[in-house]
């Protein structure tokens, strides 16, 4: 395919770059950064190594948390002269957990398109090797206070699909125990420096976070797994079975009492009639 066949549309371009290793980036990328009139980033530093990478010859400007609200009158005159503008992070797709929703706000306000250029995700990465459901619930960087770590884990263990989030790995070792106390029937995987040299992909529960070891190097993406249905012994009566069978034995036989409680649910059809009969034999 000939990429530079595709005329490129002005307006706003979210390009994804390689969280690690730069073998990821995409054609399409390239060729983006390659046409852009502008590249906003993160750090100038950065951008310029991937830039230099790929013989990119750009003006860049940088368009952090601290001056993005700054930039985005001088940016959105350039995107109304029909300019082509790139918005890239240090790393990753831009605006998760990065700066840049704000500009794109403002672009959807005034109109301005606004072009995803999909590629690296250290999310969809980890969550693409989990093995855990993949209706998952992202909330980034955890915030730094520890009441607001658990408010916020307590609302997060209420949801069933899985949870990916973002943690210095020092910071992951002083939060275990909270993991433990919101998320202990849970699976965990930890995601170590996703696709550099030191990859490290660490899989265990969550009841038995505090026996692994990890380097306390790089950055790493978190997936817990979702709620486990936990499986009930063929040999068990719970609390609700009991309370059915109650309020059955007023109106049926045993033998109904027996049928329908076993296909409600796979348990000792033996289980059911004793309970029956200690429950007559109260009566």
């Amino acid at each position: 395919m000939n990429l530079n066949n595709n005329k490129i549309k002005p307006g706003l371009y979210c390009v994804a770059t390689p969280i690690g290793n730069m073998g990821d980036i995409s054609f399409r990328a390239i060729k983006i950064l390659q046409e852009s009139d502008l590249i906003l980033c993160e750090d100038t530093r950065v951008t310029k190594k991937i830039l230099q990478k790929f013989e990119i010859n750009k003006k860049v400007i940088s368009n952090h948390k601290f001056n993005e609200k700054k930039n985005l009158e001088k940016v959105l005159e350039l995107l109304k002269y029909k300019k082509i503008i790139s918005l890239v992070s240090d790393a990753g797709t831009p605006t998760l957990s990065d700066p840049g929703r704000i500009l794109v706000k403002e672009c959807v306000k005034n109109a301005v398109d606004v072009f995803p250029v999909p590629g690296s995700s250290a999310v969809s990465a980890a969550m693409s090797i989990s093995g855990f459901s993949d209706s998952f619930y992202f909330c980034g960087f955890l915030p730094e206070k520890q009441n607001q770590i658990k408010k916020l884990f307590k609302n997060l263990s209420l949801i069933e699909g899985s949870i990916v989030f973002f943690i210095s790995p020092n910071k992951l070792d002083k939060r275990i125990n909270d993991i433990k106390e919101f998320f202990l029937n849970r699976d965990i995987i930890i995601c170590r420096e996703i696709t550099k040299y030191h990859e490290e992909y660490i899989r265990t529960s969550v009841k038995d976070l505090s026996n692994i070891n990890f380097s306390r190097k790089g950055e790493i993406t978190v997936v817990i797994s979702e709620i486990k249905e936990e499986k009930l012994s063929f040999n068990e009566l719970v609390e609700s079975d009991k309370k059915k069978i109650k309020q059955l034995i007023k109106k049926m036989s045993i033998k109904d009492i027996v049928k329908k409680v076993s296909e409600d649910r796979e348990i000792s059809k033996k289980l059911i009639y004793n309970y029956c009969l200690e429950i007559k034999n109260e009566n």
